[in-house]
């Protein structure tokens, strides 16, 4: 609830510091005392769009501090402070502050932190209800009506929500694996054409370096055959350098034995003729390695090219190519196969689409049946509040597919008609202010249990009223106010009568400069303003005694 108000160089308000408690608390005062200002200041500190005419004459700026208490914050309030980082301990009042300069700008604060305006106003709907006279929220505004009605209804909602994301999850799944299939069917011609041409080359993993090096190997062999030759012709015949050694080998192996240094010559004759055998072998191996084939170097740079060029193509390396080929086979085959997976999403799409409307229609019934208990109890009191040529109707339509949504498929709007046998219509369109005041007075207590905002704020809900509806109006506001809190500015004495807790508002004049000020009236200074508002300008004996039987009598 509201527990403190502070204004600071608010229009009239110099310096005011009110405490609020539970129950019915009523404003009075003589017309402009200042009453507005108040609610003025409230409507700065929730959120609206900012006056600089507000600020105090002289003074280059302004300020309204609100203090709220909860056993526990409101869950769109907790979720806004926590997306917004706002840090609040648990069991720590709520303050919210809102600087304004004579030159406009402004600032606000939750806590101490500074925070955008449009925080404040995201959440205030859920700390404070004002109903006035120029009311065109709260209970006026029909994107609340469902809630409402839900909430008398005591409906389930949660399992159309449920209903509503499994029916979103399933299309959505449908329309992905539909453009996928479409898409893929769209390149299934150009698959098949990239796949017979991979196929059909047939690239092996290795097969680049394995090309690149033989055609190598053949153009250096073009480079050195005649001194391929030149050496073939050396090493080969009888008097070649290797049969030279071999001859040379045998002459000395038999009189090697003759002396020491001719075994050591013959052991290194010996080696020379391995090495030389070995040169040889490796000579033939080169003659065959790096012989020059025309055709073969022709094929080895065509396929070595075609391999590049299909890689290029397909953005890859030439080793990837074979994989590529795999991928091809995958995707054609996953195109055989999507449309029986196609079938399957469509399916449970429609599963999920009958129990949504199932479930929809389940809440729809419920809202129906509400509606006509909702109607009923608004009917029981129009009539005690001057509105008995009044009607009041739950207006429930179809929703276009397109606006389904967690919420189910129907609109709902709390209609009026104020006299007999004209169309229903809208709350703020038909009804005067009065009146208006007086309907929502009326559906507030046809919805008492079903919560709101913390405080509840009724602004001159008697206007044009007296005598037995200005008791009925008090005597609801009462009920409405057990176990929570209401605030009324009120010219009722009727409903004055009612305040657990009274405070008037005032105004003074002190040369050129006039104030506001707020006191909270004990019971003495109740009596006295209660008879104010019976007699007018001059109190009489007689309104105080009946100022006293008003009090007595609640």
């Amino acid at each position: 609830m509201l527990t403190r108000l502070s204004i600071r160089n608010i229009v009239l308000i110099e310096a005011l510091d009110l405490d609020f408690t539970r129950g019915l608390g009523v404003l009075t005062g003589e017309t402009g005392a200042g009453k507005s200002i108040l609610l003025d200041a409230l409507g700065l500190v929730l959120g609206n769009r900012a006056d600089s005419g507000l600020v105090r004459g002289n003074e280059d700026k302004a300020s309204v501090t609100a203090s709220f208490e909860f056993a526990a914050l409101p869950t769109a309030v907790a979720e806004a402070l926590d997306d917004a980082g706002v840090e609040l301990e648990k069991g720590e009042p709520l303050l919210l502050r809102r600087q304004l300069k004579a030159d406009g700008g402004s600032k606000a604060w939750i806590n101490d932190q500074p925070v955008g305006v449009a925080l404040l106003r995201e959440f205030s709907g859920h700390l404070v209800e004002l109903h006035g006279q120029h009311d065109d929220r709260g209970l006026v505004n029909p994107r609340g009506h469902r809630i409402l009605l839900d909430r008398f209804a005591g409906a389930d909602t949660g399992a159309v929500a449920n209903a509503w994301e499994s029916l979103q999850t399933a299309q959505a799944r449908l329309v992905e694996a539909r453009d996928a299939l479409e898409q893929s069917k769209l390149d299934q011609d150009l698959l098949l054409a990239h796949l017979a041409e991979l196929t059909s080359l047939e690239p092996q993993a290795g097969e680049e370096a394995r090309l690149a090096g033989a055609r190598s190997d053949m153009q250096k062999g073009e480079k050195l055959a005649g001194d391929l030759e030149e050496l073939r012709t050396i090493w080969e015949g009888s008097d070649s350098p290797l049969a030279s050694l071999r001859v040379a080998a045998r002459r000395l192996d038999r009189i090697a034995e003759q002396h020491p240094l001719l075994a050591e010559a013959l052991a290194s004759l010996d080696r020379a003729v391995i090495e030389a055998g070995d040169a040889e072998d490796k000579l033939e191996e080169a003659a065959r390695t790096l012989i020059h084939d025309p055709k073969a170097l022709d094929e080895a740079e065509t396929r070595l090219f075609e391999l590049r060029a299909l890689a290029r193509k397909h953005r890859c390396e030439v080793d990837e190519l074979p994989e590529k080929a795999r991928e091809m086979r995958a995707t054609l085959d996953s195109i055989e196969g999507g449309e029986a997976e196609l079938d399957a999403l469509e399916l449970a799409a429609k599963n999920a689409r009958e129990t949504y409307e199932k479930k929809a229609g389940a809440l729809h019934r419920a809202r129906i049946a509400a509606a006509k208990k909702l109607d009923k109890a608004v009917a029981a009191e129009l009539a005690p509040l001057k509105l008995d040529a009044a009607s009041f109707l739950t207006a429930i339509g179809a929703l276009p597919e397109e606006r389904w949504g967690p919420h189910g498929s129907d609109s709902v709007e709390f209609l009026i008609s104020t006299n007999p046998g004209a169309d229903h219509a809208p709350l703020g369109k038909i009804a005067s202010g009065g009146e208006l005041s007086r309907f929502i007075l009326a559906l507030k207590v046809a919805l008492a249990e079903q919560g709101g905002a913390a405080t509840v704020i009724f602004d001159e809900i008697d206007r044009g009223v007296g005598g037995a509806v200005a008791s009925a109006i008090g005597e609801r506001l009462a009920r409405l106010a057990d176990g929570g809190q209401l605030l009324a500015v009120t010219h009722s004495p009727q409903v004055a009568a009612r305040g657990g807790t009274h405070y008037l508002i005032a105004k003074a004049s002190s040369g050129t400069v006039t104030k506001t000020s707020v006191n909270r009236l004990d019971e003495a200074g109740r009596q006295e303003e209660i008879a104010r508002m019976l007699s007018g300008a001059e109190v009489t004996p007689e309104a105080r005694a009946q100022a006293d039987r008003l009090l007595e009598g609640v």
